[in-house]
């Protein structure tokens, strides 16, 4: 059986529908939650894939939360060895920097469900082609970064250009959300009511339209997990 490793950052940032690719295809997922002190492997041998969820803390934490530091290393790794790597949201940033790209704090902090543009290069890429035109995605960050040296720019927006992008063959970075299940979503907007309100932003309107926003954000979201488990050799 395949096994992919899966990096946890806090409590209630799981794997989403992620998880439910991966049991639909008999896919073995073996869980790091780094938070509890889990340990990050010092390689990836025996796994087929590395992906590396969401969390509140910045690339930019390291002294704060060593454990960056290692998935930092992993990522590397994973890189050279051409491992497939897939890094939402916290983790597309650790992708960034480990591909040589700066991570910095934002000038808007996005929470709720937006729009992205899939690129020229996002039309013939292997994970997105076919996604053409705006796609809607759930967003809840505050940072960004630079698109690494030599990597294809996937999707867009204006207020953060830096939305999707692939570095190397297989390493795939999504800022935004397409793994989320509606009791996700539910579950960080009451946690994080506090961060809504202090970027202006309006809990009640994001629950109110999230029903009937992510089936089509799941139907976008299954193609590009499929297509990156399509990777695992």
């Amino acid at each position: 059986m395949k096994k992919v490793l899966v990096i946890k950052q806090v409590l209630h940032e799981g794997p989403g529908i992620i998880g439910m690719e991966l049991l639909r295809l008999g896919i073995d997922m073996v869980t790091v939650e780094v938070y509890n002190g889990e340990v990050i492997p010092e390689t990836l041998d025996g796994y087929a894939a590395l992906i590396v969820l969401g969390g509140p803390m910045g690339v930019y934490e390291e002294e704060v939360f060593p454990f960056i530091t290692e998935e930092l290393r992993l990522i590397r790794h994973a890189l050279k060895e051409s491992v497939p790597v897939l890094g939402v949201c916290l983790g597309s940033q650790l992708l960034a920097r480990a591909a040589g790209a700066k991570v910095y704090r934002g000038t808007v902090t996005e929470i709720g469900f937006y729009s992205v543009a899939v690129t020229e290069d996002g039309r013939i890429d292997p994970l997105t082609r076919g996604l053409t035109g705006d796609l809607s995605v759930f967003q809840w960050h505050g940072d960004t970064f630079d698109l690494p040296e030599a990597a294809a720019l996937l999707a867009s927006s204006k207020t953060y250009p830096q939305q999707m992008f692939r570095v190397g063959r297989a390493g795939y970075g999504i800022q935004f959300h397409l793994e989320v299940t509606v009791e996700m979503v539910i579950d960080w907007v009451e946690r994080g009511r506090e961060e809504i309100g202090a970027a202006g932003l309006d809990a009640e309107a994001i629950l109110s339209v999230a029903a009937g926003r992510l089936p089509g954000i799941h139907k976008n979201g299954v193609v590009v997990i499929r297509r990156f488990l399509g990777l695992l050799s």
